[in-house]
């Protein structure tokens, strides 16, 4: 008999858990469980937005030049024919943003969660698939399991997050109302010929197991077993349930599985249910508790590595701001020694220094395209990485299918104009007049990346006919978003940037001839610089990485979302440290390409970290097979690189404004 239970779990003592999430002593189940021979859970569903937030209004502040015959009403005119077109294009991404926004509500009213006596409550059948490949799964019914004889109802509205993460509800056809106990009941039978037997027996030597919903609350269970010398197998042919309710809504769910059959070919067998209805004390708002695992994410490693990461930051700030602020001001008393030279004295003098490239210091990067888009989107990701955290930590996501990567893509979506403003905005101030190419570079990048990655991987998802194979409407909608919300909302940004702080405004002014760049110490070149600058922030986040990845890989649900935060904090200001000290050093050596040394050494935290999903892979998990490996090292490249683009964009911005004081502050003839 396999019956699903749970240790009984302690009340949470973290401040950083919202109260909320917090474990209030309710059972659980736990899909580790299910390899042991114990009872199986998934990971719950998740709670889709409640909460939009449209674009705010945009007004652009640019106007035209008019000839020198132009009176002021053209003038005046050709101001606000720009300023109806701009609101109009505003107004149409606005109104799309919404009607992406509109099925997330209409969805999370859909159910109220509440029942009358003698009320249908419906058993959905979700995936089935191998218990070490948790992204492999497949149709319930793809294996030979019959139905039972209820009529068929229509089938469970997706949205888009449930449709990308390979949700496949369907109906289980068991007759089951609220309150209403049922008795031990055949609902079909299996007529197993020897193909249905070779099915069932490959999914109980890959240990399948499934997954079912009531009322959105999660139920897993293990398909089968084989005897110990692996020459029998059995299938699990009797689901008992048990169904806790307070009121008059459903709070707690459990399956035993139990009339162990053997696989014979040529031989029919029965399946069967029973319905136990319990009183239970649990609120409703708290029945998702039992699914979630204190002992792991408030375990005291991870503690630690949150106070160890802290001490870091700590001391790396202080050490920066000791040697940064004693070498300047060294620096800058010699300088001022130096202005007071005659020019006979300056010239025979050892000029050396960051001072001396001055005049190159601000001089536009190289490939600036490509740089102001990196920088645009860098800054997007960690917006939509800062808002999508705090929603987190006020709205319990993980209570419902797909609900945090539907908040993913509406919020990536509404954040578009921070893209076009920040890569509009430098790529203007370096002199760029290609805009528009720049502005499609900027609004695609990422989205272009994510989805050739999904492409890539849903043509392997085809062939395995997998349930994480989108469908082709899917693809379509995900295209319109990028066009008609994100395009838009883009050109927004961009226009508002390049009028409102797109013009050069540096404290120096940059020479019309390069200078040369002298020779230096081999660790001072930028390679080497870029290389290293990304083991300072990847070891302030290499412990949390383990936590996210467990998370997203195994079967725990990441709650800890204040320690998210913290952990965000700390890589930023890491991040902006290292970037500054070794552009400081890469300045002093008189070597004025700091943008793309500034960007690269935060970003080479991306190598880190797909370099320990590596280690993760083959020392953590036991995945196997073409699709679920490609998954992994497919989407794990994809995490990488929109981190390492957002650690890029922070160290730049930092290093940007450190580069400026420093300037600013210095006398320059």
């Amino acid at each position: 008999m396999r019956r699903t239970s749970i240790p009984q779990s302690h009340r949470l003592a973290a401040r950083l858990v919202p109260a909320s999430r917090r474990r209030r002593g309710a059972s659980g189940v736990c899909p580790d469980d299910v390899a042991r021979g114990a009872e199986a859970a998934s990971p719950p569903p998740q709670r889709r937005q409640r909460r939009g937030a449209g674009p705010g209004r945009a007004r652009q502040s640019g106007g035209g030049a008019g000839g020198a015959g132009a009176g002021a009403c053209s003038l005046a005119a050709g101001k606000a024919r720009r300023g109806m077109e701009l609101s109009q294009l505003l107004c149409a991404a606005s109104a799309a943003l919404l009607l992406l926004w509109l099925p997330l509500r209409a969805r999370a009213d859909e159910h109220e969660h509440t029942y009358q006596d003698k009320e249908e409550v419906v058993l959905w059948m979700n995936t089935v698939g191998p218990y070490h490949n948790r992204q492999e799964t497949y149709k319930y019914f793809s294996l030979p399991f019959c139905v039972g004889s209820k009529k068929s109802i229509s089938h469970y509205h997706e949205t888009l997050g449930e449709a990308l993460q390979g949700v496949e509800l369907e109906f289980s056809g068991l007759d089951i109302k609220f309150k209403d106990d049922v008795m031990q009941t055949t609902y079909c039978e299996i007529d197993l010929d020897k193909a249905k037997r070779d099915a069932f027996v490959y999914a109980i030597k890959n240990h399948y197991w499934y997954q079912m919903y009531i009322d959105d609350l999660p139920i897993w269970g293990i398909v089968g077993e084989a005897d110990e010398n692996g020459e029998d197998y059995y299938l699990w042919t009797y689901k008992k349930l048990e169904i806790g309710y307070n009121g008059n809504r459903i709070v707690d769910v459990n399956l035993t599985s139990e009339g162990k059959v053997k696989l014979v070919p040529n031989t029919k067998i029965q399946m069967s249910y029973s319905v136990k209805w319990k009183k239970s004390d649990v609120k409703f708002e708290d029945r998702f508790d039992k699914y979630l695992d204190p002992s792991f994410f408030q375990h005291r490693i991870h503690w630690f590595s949150i106070f160890n990461s802290f001490m870091m930051v700590i001391f790396l700030v202080g050490l920066v701001s000791m040697i940064l602020m004693r070498t300047l001001r060294k620096d800058y008393a010699r300088y001022s020694k130096e202005e007071e030279m005659d020019d006979m004295d300056r010239d025979l003098g050892d000029e050396y220094g960051w001072k001396q490239v001055h005049g190159d210091v601000f001089r536009p990067s190289s490939h600036p395209l490509i740089f102001s888009s990196l920088i645009g989107s860098g800054c997007q990701i960690f917006a939509v990485s800062l808002i999508v955290i705090v929603v987190a930590m006020i709205e319990d996501l993980y209570t419902e299918r797909g609900s945090m990567l539907s908040t993913a893509i509406f919020v990536y979506a509404a954040t578009s104009p921070v893209n076009g403003y920040f890569g509009g905005s430098l790529y203007a101030r370096q002199g760029g007049r290609r805009w528009i190419k720049q502005m499609f570079i900027g609004a695609f990048l990422i989205p272009a990346m994510v989805c050739g990655t999904a492409f890539f991987i849903n043509f392997i998802a085809i062939y395995y006919h997998a349930s994480r194979a989108i469908p082709f409407g899917t693809m379509v909608a995900v295209c319109c978003i990028c066009f008609f919300v994100i395009l838009p909302l883009n050109l927004v940004g961009t226009i508002l940037g390049r009028n409102l702080s797109g013009q050069p405004n540096f404290p120096c002014r940059v020479n019309a001839v390069p200078r040369p760049i002298p020779e230096k110490k081999w660790f001072m070149e930028p390679a080497v610089i870029v290389c290293l600058g990304g083991i300072l922030p990847f070891g302030s986040i290499f412990i949390e990485m383990y936590f996210i990845f467990t998370s997203f890989w195994a079967y725990k649900i990441y709650y800890v979302y204040g320690f998210m935060m913290l952990v965000l904090v700390i890589l930023c200001i890491v991040t902006v440290c290292v970037t500054i000290v070794c552009t400081y050093f890469l300045l002093n050596a008189e070597d004025y390409r700091w943008q793309w040394t500034s960007f690269l050494s935060a970003a080479s935290t991306a190598i880190y970290v797909y370099m320990y999903s590596f280690y993760y892979y083959f020392f953590k998990t036991k995945m196997y097979g073409l699709f679920q490996t490609s998954f992994y090292f497919g989407y794990m490249a994809v995490f990488s690189t929109a981190l390492g683009i957002m650690c890029g964009a922070i160290g730049y911005m930092g290093t940007s404004a450190f580069v400026r004081k420093i300037y600013t502050n210095v006398k320059i003839d």
